[in-house]
């Protein structure tokens, strides 16, 4: 994954991806229960973000172990530790609420979508609130709109909740759909690790908003979606394309994993009929039923970015199944189509290259400040807050040309070297390191311009 923002906290939260799965097993029975089930083929394990888990993986796992293929353990916790683990060979398959991002680690990887799902803004239940147009949930991330009277309820602030993008597919999607790029700085205080700490959070909070899966809060009464341009957040309105917050969900496969014939096979099953009948049932759609969505995205996009007044820096496409370069050059190293796929490809970084050499736009929340906040938790924010409770428009430095770095916590070697558009190698090269572990305070040379 070449994005990466608030990076698994180095040893401790790796420890808590690690632990995440039993605690999620604790809220969902089946999964629990699937741990005892008799292994007769290979053990998976799948890592990722936990609206894929809630929505794809966990149930389908089980019949998938029913059927007699082998076990699926889970791991859920967000879409960078998944594709981390995958690229690096500590999981077989990743669930992602993103597609492939382009970077040279994804390039790797197979991104394969199986099923839509809807993003949906949340509230606690008792939030008297019944709609949100486009414009106003892009202007309430943005910071220009900071109370709920603005929009129709009461006046109280809008506590502005997030997960810490783009480490999760969910907010890096949000931000895409509404900014035109994932990595978009929001006015928002408080981040979590992944949307079941944010659901949490907002449960707990009348004034607290935040972006959420339908999947992901389907029997929640503690939550609710609030429509969003007069339409609710259904399957229905999803299947259509009426509702315009959609997204895909994919797994994640490495092809030159020695599990990757077995991490093929799982991915093979949630698409055959007995996996999209379990997938029916937990608020998405299979991807096979969702075909115009595919057709409609790009206009769909131009669409959001129009009425909420934004441009895109830079749109990645819905991936078709097999569609990624590394699954072509996989079958065809050679091919022409593979050649143009590598060169589309190396053009495309060179010119993003270039680009934020001109204009360091960065998600990450080691670059913004913020003065203040009451209620940050975070080590860093995406904001910076200039008149008192209002937020003013978040703002990179565009003349920034750092040439070291120091580690703050959260950093991971791959996060660094995307933040400051560099290959990890070099990073490896100009530093003397051995490996890509890192400590905090560590200054690393990151540019010999």
């Amino acid at each position: 994954m070449s994005v990466r923002l608030a990076r698994l906290l180095s040893v401790a939260l790796i420890g808590a991806s690690l632990v995440a799965a039993p605690a999620f097993a604790k809220s969902h029975p089946k999964t629990k229960a699937r741990t005892s089930t008799a292994a007769k083929g290979p053990t998976l394990i799948w890592r990722g973000d936990v609206a894929t888990a809630n929505g794809v993986v966990n149930d389908v796992a089980q019949a998938w172990e029913k059927s007699g293929h082998g076990r699926i353990e889970l791991q859920p916790f967000n879409t960078a530790s998944g594709i981390d683990a995958v690229a690096n060979g500590t999981a077989d398959l990743a669930g992602s609420a993103r597609a492939s991002d382009e970077s040279a680690q994804n390039a790797r990887l197979t991104f394969t979508p199986v099923a839509w799902d809807a993003l949906v803004i949340i509230t606690q239940s008792s939030n008297p609130v019944s709609n949100l147009t486009l414009k106003q949930v892009h202007d309430i991330y943005y910071g220009k709109i900071h109370n709920w009277s603005e929009v129709g309820g009461n006046n109280a602030p809008i506590d502005v909740y997030a997960v810490a993008s783009p480490g999760d597919g969910v907010e890096y999607s949000l931000r895409s759909l509404l900014f035109g790029r994932g990595n978009q700085p929001v006015a928002a205080p408080r981040l979590y690790v992944n949307t079941r700490k944010l659901e949490e959070g907002i449960a707990l909070n009348p004034n607290g908003l935040g972006v959420a899966t339908l999947s992901g809060i389907s029997g929640n009464s503690q939550l609710k979606a609030i429509p969003v341009n007069g339409k609710r957040a259904t399957v229905a309105n999803v299947a259509d394309g009426s509702y315009p917050l959609f997204i895909p969900l994919y797994l994640v496969t490495n092809p030159s994993s020695p599990k990757a014939a077995s991490a093929q096979t799982f991915v093979d099953f949630v698409q055959s009929e007995p996996g999209k009948a379990v997938l029916r049932k937990h608020a998405v759609l299979p991807y096979q039923d969702g075909g115009a969505l595919t057709a409609m995205d790009s206009s769909r996009r131009s669409r959001i970015l129009a009425e909420v007044g934004a441009r895109a820096s830079h749109i990645t496409p819905v991936s078709a199944p097999g569609a990624t370069y590394a699954a072509r050059a996989a079958v065809a190293p050679t091919s022409p189509d593979t050649v143009a796929a590598r060169t589309a490809l190396e053009n495309r970084r060179a010119q993003a290259a270039d680009t934020a050499r001109l204009s360091r736009i960065s998600g990450s929340v080691s670059d913004v400040t913020v003065t203040g906040v009451a209620h940050a938790s975070a080590s860093a924010t995406t904001v910076s807050e200039t008149h008192g409770k209002d937020f003013g428009k978040v703002s990179a430095n565009a003349s920034q040309t750092a040439t070291t770095y120091k580690v703050i916590k959260g950093d991971t070697l791959s996060s660094i070297a995307k933040r400051h558009a560099v290959e990890v190698a070099k990073l490896r090269e100009w530093n003397h390191l051995k490996n890509d572990q890192l400590k905090l305070g560590q200054v690393l040379l990151v540019s010999k311009r």
